[in-house]
C-alpha cells in the first residue's frame, strides 16, 4: 500500500494507471524473490532475468548482475504482446511523418497543391449529406417521449441528429466559403487560410489547436485522417436516418457512430430502472460478448435481450475474443448467445474486432467498489476492461466493461488490454 497508493501512485492521477502501477508491484514483490531451498535465483523478474540470491551479492553486485544479465528491452519484458511494439513503431512512424507534412504546411498558392485543395473540396461538397429534417423528427418523438420503454432511446437519437446537423452546418458552410474564396468573390479569411492548410495533408480541419476552422469542435475524438473521419461521419448519418424513419431503436446500436455514446448507455439504465422500479443511482452496466459476428448476424426473430441492449463496432487491443467454432460451450444468458473469454494476441493483429456486445444493466453489489472509472468487481474471472473511443486512451475513457478470463487477470493489466471503439485508419 505505502509503494502502490502513497509513494507511487500519490503520482498518479489516471486511475488505469494506478491499477498497472499496483499490478506490477503484486507481480513483482513478492516473497518468491529470494530463492528458497536449495535453488540459486529466485522469481523470474523477465523471460531470461531471475532474481539472484542476495545473500551472496553486495549492492556493487546487484549493479553489476543488472548490467551483465538484463535481457535486451522488449515487451515481454514489461508482460506486452510483442504486438505492442510494432503498435508503437507504427505510431511513431505515422506521428513522424504526420509533423514533417505539417511543417511544409499548406496554402491556397497556385499549382498541384491548389489542384488538390480544389479537387477535394469538390469530393467533399458532393458526399456531404443533407440536413437532418428535425422538424419531421421531433414530431414523430413527440408521443414516444412519454413511453417508459422508448423515451430514454429516443432523446439519445434527437440528441445525436442534432449534433449531426451542427457539423453538417459547419463543414457545408466552411467548403462553401472555400469555393467562394478560391473564386474571388470572397475575402480569404484566416478560417479559409487553416481550411486550406488541412486540405491540403489530408488533415480533419481544426485538429490543429491553433486552427480557426472549427470542424474538430462540433465532431468526436478521432485520430483518423481527413478521408476516413469523413467516410466515418456519412456512415453515422446513415445510422441516424435509418434510425429516425420510425424511431424505433434498432436491435443493435453502432455505438462507435454515437457523438456521446455514454448517453446510449445511460438509456438502457433509464429503460430498466423504469421497468423493474429500481433507482437509477443504485445501477451499472455490465457487459456480455455474444457469439453473433457483427449485427447482421443477429437472429431476425430476435428482441432486445433482459434488462438491455446490443452494441456494436468495437474492437480490441492487447487481447483478442474467439469467433464461431473457437467458442467454448457457448450458452443463453437474457435472452442473447454469448460464450468465450479473452485470448492471446495472434501476431501482427494488433486490433481486431470483437462480436455483439449484450450491455446488460445490474444493481449494484455491496462487495462492488465504487471508482472514479466505474464499480469494480473484484472477481477472479472477469477483466475490468477499460473501453475508450480511441487508442489515444486517456481521456476519450468511456465506461468499464466485464470482460471473461480464465486464466489471473493481472496478465490482461500487464498487456494492456481494453476496448476502441474505431481505429485509427
Amino acid at each position: 500500500y505505502i509503494f502502490g497508493e502513497i509513494m507511487y501512485g500519490g503520482h498518479i492521477t489516471d486511475a488505469w494507471d494506478r491499477r498497472t502501477n499496483n499490478t506490477y508491484l503484486a507481480e513483482l514483490m513478492k516473497p518468491e524473490l529470494r530463492p528458497e531451498g536449495e535453488a540459486k535465483v529466485g522469481l523470474e523478474l523477465g523471460p531470461g532475468f531471475p532474481s539472484p540470491d542476495p545473500t551472496t551479492l553486495d549492492y556493487e553486485g546487484y549493479a553489476q548482475y543488472i548490467d551483465t544479465k538484463m535481457p535486451k528491452e522488449s515487451p515481454p519484458l514489461f508482460g506486452l504482446h510483442p504486438n505492442a511494439e510494432i503498435g508503437y513503431l507504427t505510431s511513431s512512424t505515422a506521428n513522424l511523418f504526420s509533423t514533417i507534412v505539417s511543417l511544409g504546411g499548406g496554402g491556397g498558392g497556385g499549382g498541384g497543391a491548389g489542384d488538390v485543395v480544389k479537387a477535394t473540396m469538390a469530393d467533399l461538397l458532393d458526399r456531404c449529406p443533407e440536413e437532418l429534417q428535425m422538424v419531421l423528427i421531433d414530431q414523430m418523438a413527440e408521443p414516444l417521449l412519454a413511453e417508459p420503454s422508448q423515451g430514454p432511446y429516443v432523446v439519445c437519437a434527437l440528441q445525436e441528429c442534432r449534433r449531426m446537423n451542427v457539423l453538417l452546418g459547419v463543414i457545408t458552410k466552411s467548403l462553401s466559403d472555400l469555393e467562394k474564396g478560391l473564386a474571388g468573390t470572397l475575402n480569404m479569411t484566416q478560417a479559409i487560410e487553416d481550411l486550406i492548410a488541412a486540405l491540403t495533408i489530408s488533415e480533419w480541419p481544426g485538429r490543429n489547436p491553433y486552427s480557426q476552422c472549427a470542424w474538430e469542435k462540433f465532431s468526436w475524438p478521432s485520430k483518423k485522417s481527413l478521408l476516413p473521419q469523413y467516410a466515418d461521419m456519412i456512415k453515422r448519418h446513415g445510422q441516424l436516418t435509418s434510425w429516425t424513419e420510425t424511431l424505433a431503436t434498432p436491435i443493435s446500436v453502432w455505438l462507435s457512430g454515437l457523438f456521446n455514446p455514454m448517453a446510449y448507455l445511460t438509456s438502457i439504465l433509464q429503460v430498466t430502472a423504469r421497468a423493474t422500479g429500481s433507482a437509477l443511482d443504485a445501477m451499472t452496466q455490465e457487459t456480455h460478448m455474444t457469439t453473433y459476428k457483427d449485427a447482421h448476424a443477429i437472429p431476425p426473430d430476435s428482441t432486445f435481450p433482459e434488462n438491455g441492449a446490443f452494441i456494436h463496432g468495437l474492437f480490441i487491443e492487447g487481447a483478442r475474443w474467439p469467433f464461431g467454432d473457437e467458442v467454448e460451450e457457448p450458452y443463453e444468458f437474457g435472452g442473447a448467445k454469448v460464450g468465450g473469454f479473452l485470448l492471446e494476441s495472434r501476431l501482427k493483429e494488433l486490433m481486431p474486432p470483437v462480436p455483439v456486445v449484450y450491455v446488460k444493466a445490474v444493481l449494484v453489489q455491496p462487495s462492488w467498489e465504487p471508482s472514479a472509472v466505474g464499480y469494480l468487481r473484484h472477481v477472479d474471472d472477469v477483466y475490468e476492461a477499460p473501453v475508450f473511443i480511441t487508442t489515444a486512451r486517456g481521456a476519450t475513457y468511456v465506461f468499464l466493461a466485464t470482460l471473461k478470463t480464465v486464466v489471473p487477470k493481472n496478465k490482461w493489466t500487464l498487456t494492456g488490454t481494453a476496448l476502441m471503439m474505431q481505429q485509427d485508419d
